[in-house]
C-alpha cells in the first residue's frame, strides 16, 4: 500500500504544523513533522534590556502559560541575583501554577479534544449538538482564570508578579474568595471524570523517555529536579547536560534530546515520574478513568491532564490552608542589590517543562539569554510516535488514519503559536 499524505494544517492546536508522510509499499520513506511559524525572537528582545524587563516581556510569549513563562522568568532573575523569596511567595507562586494548568488543560480537553470524540470538526458543531458539555468547561476555564484574577490582577500577562515576591499581596479576604471559587468548580471536575470514563482511546505503546521536575515531598509544578523516568536526575542549573536542542532543516523549531533518546514532557511524563504525590482524589480520578501507571500510550496523555486538573484544585485547597495559618505575612518583595550573575528558572508548564537561562551584569543588564519551551522538546517524539503507529493503521479507511494521525498530535497539547487553523488534507496514490 503506498500513500502521500500532507496534512496543512493540523487542526484544534495553537499554530501551523504540518505533517508530511511517503508510504512506499507499507514502507514509511519520508516522514516530517514541519513547524512553519516565523521565528519570534523573543531572546533577542531581552538582551540589552534591564532584567526587570525580563518577566513582564517573557510573559507575552504565550497567552495559554503567561503565568508559567512568568514563574521561570522570575525564578531565573532570582538565582542571577541571589534572591530567595519568602515561604509565602512561594505558595502562592504554586497556586497560580495549579490554577495555570487547570485552565490550560480544561481549554484542551473540552474545547481541542472533545469534538474528536463526538465525531465533528469543532467546538462549534460541539456546542450546538452538546451544549451543556461546552459550557461546563468554559466554566472551569473561567473558575481557574478568575483565580489568577484574584491573586494577581489577571491570567493573561499576570500584573503583580515580580522579582521577590508579589506588587501587591493577596488579602484574606482574596484567599477566602479564591477558595471559594475552588469549592464551586468540584461538581463541574466530577462531571469532567464522567465524561472522560466513557472515552474511547486508540491502543498504542512505545516506550519513551519522559521527563520532569520532581521532587521528595510533593507533586512537582514549581520547583524541583530534573529527573526522566530511566533515574537520570540533575539540579536545574545543569539541564544543558539534561537535554540537548538540534536544529532541524524542515522546521523553524528545534527538536530536544535526552542522551540518545527523544523524549515527552508534560501531564503523562509528570504522571509517570511522581504518580505517588499526587493528592488523594486525583488518584481516585486515575483509577476511574482506567490510567495505570507507568503509561506508555502517548493518548492518554489527555487522561493524565483530566488527573492533573483534579490534583490542581485538590493541592490549591491544601495550599490556602498553609497560607491562611500563616497571615499576616511580608507585603513588600524581598528586596535586592543588582549584580552580576547567571541564573535558570524551570517550572512545569502546562505541555512540560519550561526552562529560561540569563546572565546579567553588574547593573542588572540582559548579556544572554535561552528561552527552550515544552513544545520543542515534544516534536522529536511525536514524529517517532507517527513513525511507530503508521504500520498498525495503513490498512483503515484514509478518513480513520487521517483521524489517527491527527489524535495523535493532538494528544500531546502542542502549543505552536496562539492561533488555531483548519486543516486541509491530501491523499495522493
Amino acid at each position: 500500500m503506498s500513500h502521500d499524505i500532507h496534512l496543512h494544517h493540523i487542526t484544534r492546536v495553537e499554530g501551523h504544523g504540518n505533517i508530511v508522510l511517503n508510504i512506499k509499499e507499507g514502507r514509511i520513506e519520508e516522514l516530517r513533522l514541519e513547524i512553519v511559524e516565523s521565528p519570534r525572537f523573543f531572546e533577542v528582545m531581552l538582551v540589552g534590556r534591564h532584567i526587570t524587563e525580563a518577566p513582564p516581556i517573557t510573559s507575552r510569549i504565550c497567552g495559554i502559560c503567561a503565568i508559567s513563562h512568568t514563574s521561570a522568568s522570575i525564578k531565573a532573575c532570582e538565582a542571577a541575583l541571589g534572591i530567595t523569596p519568602s515561604r509565602e511567595v512561594i505558595l502562592l507562586r504554586k497556586i497560580l501554577m495549579h490554577a495555570e494548568v487547570l485552565q490550560s488543560h480544561i481549554l484542551h480537553l473540552y474545547l481541542l479534544v472533545a469534538p474528536d470524540f463526538f465525531r465533528v470538526g469543532s467546538v462549534i458543531p460541539l456546542a450546538k449538538s452538546n451544549p451543556d458539555i461546552v459550557k461546563r468547561g468554559l466554566r472551569l476555564k473561567k473558575a481557574a482564570n478568575e483565580i489568577c484574577r484574584i491573586l494577581v490582577g489577571r491570567h493573561v500577562h499576570p500584573i503583580a508578579m515580580t522579582i521577590g515576591g508579589f506588587t501587591r499581596v493577596p488579602t484574606q479576604r482574596d484567599l477566602e474568595e479564591v477558595r471559594k471559587v475552588l469549592e464551586m468548580a468540584i461538581p463541574d471536575m466530577e462531571e469532567t471524570i464522567r465524561l472522560f470514563e466513557g472515552i474511547d482511546l486508540p491502543e498504542f505503546n512505545r516506550e519513551t523517555r519522559y521527563c520532569s521536575l520532581k521532587e521528595a515531598e510533593e507533586y512537582a509544578l514549581y520547583d524541583g529536579r530534573l529527573y526522566s523516568n530511566d533515574g537520570k536526575s540533575m539540579e536545574v542549573q545543569k539541564y544543558r547536560e539534561f537535554i540537548t536542542e538540534e536544529v532541524i532543516e524542515y522546521s523553524t523549531a528545534k527538536h530536544v534530546r535526552s542522551g540518545d533518546s527523544s523524549i515527552m514532557v508534560g501531564a503523562l511524563a509528570r504522571l509517570n515520574n511522581n504518580y505517588s504525590h499526587l493528592s488523594d482524589k486525583a488518584k481516585e480520578a486515575a483509577q476511574r478513568l482506567g490510567l495505570t501507571l507507568p503509561c506508555t500510550n502517548p493518548f492518554m496523555n489527555n487522561i493524565a491532564q483530566v488527573v492533573e486538573s483534579v490534583h490542581c484544585i485538590y493541592d490549591s485547597l491544601r495550599l490556602l490552608d498553609l497560607l491562611s495559618s500563616a497571615y499576616p505575612y511580608p507585603q513588600s518583595p524581598t528586596p535586592y542589590t543588582l549584580k552580576e550573575g547567571q541564573g535558570v528558572g524551570v517550572v512545569e508548564a502546562p505541555r512540560g517543562t519550561l526552562y529560561h537561562e540569563y546572565g546579567v551584569d553588574e547593573k542588572g543588564m540582559v548579556r544572554s539569554v535561552n528561552c527552550i519551551i515544552p513544545t520543542a522538546q515534544n516534536l522529536a517524539n511525536i514524529e517517532r510516535d507517527i513513525a511507530a503507529i503508521v504500520p498498525m493503521i495503513l490498512d483503515l479507511p484514509k478518513e480513520e488514519i487521517e483521524r489517527r494521525l491527527e489524535m495523535l498530535a493532538r494528544a500531546y497539547d502542542p502549543c505552536i503559536s496562539c492561533s488555531t487553523h483548519f486543516l486541509e488534507v491530501k491523499f495522493i496514490e
